[in-house]
């Protein structure tokens, strides 16, 4: 892969998008990545930015679904899994942005929109 960004820059920007879910559960999150993915001109950055915004989509979408399913009582244990996934998860994404910043998280199990 072509990289216009030193590794320090990609680290930080893929960590940051990454870690914009704990930002808080309106706009701003998934504004981050969505900004740094229209500013960096980098590959591996801008993959990075597009899964998290994935992420973002898929967490809505299940918070959503799960929701719904506890006003029938069903839905509780699932919003459960999703608290723990929606911390988790971004948690391996900034570590391994850290660690490896030559390539890309990719969050198992999720729909990927862009």
């Amino acid at each position: 892969m072509q990289s216009t960004e030193d590794a320090g820059t990609r680290k930080i920007l893929s960590a940051v998008s990454h870690g914009s879910i704990f930002f808080n559960a309106l706009i701003l999150s998934i504004g981050v990545p969505i900004a740094i993915l229209l500013v960096s001109k980098d590959s591996v950055i801008k993959e990075s930015a597009k899964e998290a915004i994935n992420f973002h989509l898929n967490m809505w979408f299940w918070w959503t679904v799960a929701g719904i399913l506890a006003w029938l009582l069903i839905g509780i244990p699932m919003l459960f899994v999703l608290g723990i996934v929606n911390f988790i998860m971004p948690i391996f994404g900034i570590f391994h942005s850290i660690t490896k910043p030559d390539t890309v998280f990719r969050y198992p199990l999720i729909l990927r929109l862009f």
